[in-house]
């Protein structure tokens, strides 16, 4: 039914999904439910900075998928005493992966309990249940994304820019950086720790830091329009590196990777987080 997917099992012993046409397996290493649950929930302080929201918290899950961030910010969320209403907004181009996951419901251990929520999602592309609202929205996230209420976090999961150029370009992180509210504290998190896509988000206006490990992964990426929300911002140490890196480049449409150029790196230097630590 589903030749584009096949099910795998990661060395952490959890099954999970594979992309044949993309060679990607989804959440490699701990499997879906620990990986989402330590890379998007746990550094993103959803729990916490929920609770201390005011009117609603916003989440946008770019790359539904087989549903295991989403399904990862229901089991923390729902159902707990909050002042803000929680709104969950899934992007993702196909229901491809989720239609397969419901599919093998019975082997992929987190998809079973939410087996009809995420049928009535797949239906009527809205769920409202448990103090959540969740809305799916399918088709080119750069055209989506201006559908959705501005975010508070930001959970970015797509296939990596090898497969997927588009939703990691400096033009794509540059209109992201910009449609987001500046008065409304937003964080994204994700499972790369590349040179040149923290170079690219710095250039497009985030500010960049150091993510918690994941897997075999010492460490990932943390990109936010507010400053203070990093633990840990990228530093000169960092920045001394990229200009000695021969993969530095911003991922530009029309550029392929290589060293940085002096423009460029001018540009980075330049950065507000860079600037405030001299």
């Amino acid at each position: 039914m589903h030749p584009g997917f096949e099910l795998v099992t990661v060395p952490s012993g959890a099954r999970s999904l594979r992309s044949r046409a993309h060679g990607e397996t989804f959440h490699p290493g701990i499997g879906p439910m620990l990986e989402a649950e330590a890379l998007h929930v746990g550094q993103q302080r959803l729990v916490e900075r929920a609770r201390a929201a005011q009117g609603e918290f916003v989440i946008w899950d770019v790359g539904l998928g087989a549903a295991a961030n989403a399904l990862a910010v229901w089991n923390a969320l729902s159902g707990s005493s909050r002042p803000a209403a929680i709104r969950l907004h899934s992007f993702d181009l196909t229901l491809e992966p989720l239609s397969f996951a419901l599919s093998h419901a019975e082997l992929l251990e987190y998809i079973e309990p939410h087996r009809a929520r995420l049928e009535r999602l797949r239906a009527r592309a809205f769920v409202a249940e448990q103090g959540i609202e969740w809305t799916l929205h399918l088709g080119d996230f750069r055209d989506q994304m201006c559908s959705a209420p501005k975010p508070h976090a930001i959970l970015y999961d797509p296939y990596s820019p090898g497969t997927n150029a588009d939703l990691w370009s400096l033009e794509h992180f540059s209109a992201l950086a910009a449609s987001l509210d500046p008065a409304r504290p937003c964080l994204l998190s994700n499972y790369t720790r590349s040179t040149a896509v923290r170079v690219t988000l710095l250039l497009a206006g985030f500010h960049v830091g150091i993510g918690a490990a994941t897997g075999d992964k010492e460490e990932t990426t943390l990109a936010t329009n507010d400053l203070s929300l990093l633990n840990v911002p990228l530093d000169h140490t960092w920045l001394a590196r990229v200009r000695r890196s021969t993969r530095a480049a911003p991922l530009r449409f029309a550029a392929s990777a290589g060293p940085i150029a002096e423009a460029d790196y001018a540009k980075l230097a330049d950065c507000l987080q860079f600037r405030s630590a001299r």
